[in-house]
């Protein structure tokens, strides 16, 4: 793979931080949650969703569901780019994929799906997107047509063959 062929829209590229690293001299799982949320963070200032706006519209966005799948360890000073693919999105809520790639061996090293609503600070109310955000949501989503939808999307974890199972649907 090389990086023309990264999945989705870059949004943010970053090096793994020395206090990133376990014991087991790898990228700690905490924190590629946190350089994937760095990555949202990212991408919401394409929409305009910045600073500014949160504290002038007293609107922003909360993280309602997540989940990160790990394929291949990053180390120290290792440097990585971040790409999202939008799945979906309505006037309230959007769905996107991330994928985070080795930056010079290009391999994709852990994904992201998260579900965020867009909420209303001073009640703390699932509120509609302000048009001019929605026009931004619309603008990157036509952009990502021709994108297969994510063969780690929407994943349910599961033993195959466990030694015991808990009782569920």
């Amino acid at each position: 793979m090389t990086a023309s062929n990264y999945m989705g829209a870059e949004v943010v590229h970053g090096t793994v931080l020395p206090e990133w690293i376990d014991v087991n001299e790898h990228m700690n799982v905490a924190y590629y949650v946190l350089a994937f949320d760095l990555a949202v963070d990212s991408l919401w200032e394409q929409f305009g969703i910045t600073e500014n706006y949160i504290n002038i519209s007293q609107s922003s966005t909360f993280a309602v569901e997540s989940h990160v799948t790990w394929q291949r360890e990053l180390k120290l000073g290792e440097p990585y780019v971040i790409t999202s693919q939008l799945l979906a999105y309505d006037s309230k809520r959007i769905h996107q994929f991330m994928r985070m790639y080795h930056a010079e061996k290009h391999f994709l090293a852990a994904t992201a799906e998260w579900m965020n609503l867009h909420v209303d600070l001073s009640v703390r109310r699932v509120a509609p997107w302000p048009a001019a955000i929605l026009e931004r949501i619309a603008k990157f989503a036509a952009q990502q047509d021709a994108l297969a939808w994510p063969a780690e999307a929407g994943r349910r974890m599961s033993v195959k063959q466990p030694l015991f199972g808990a009782s569920g649907p």
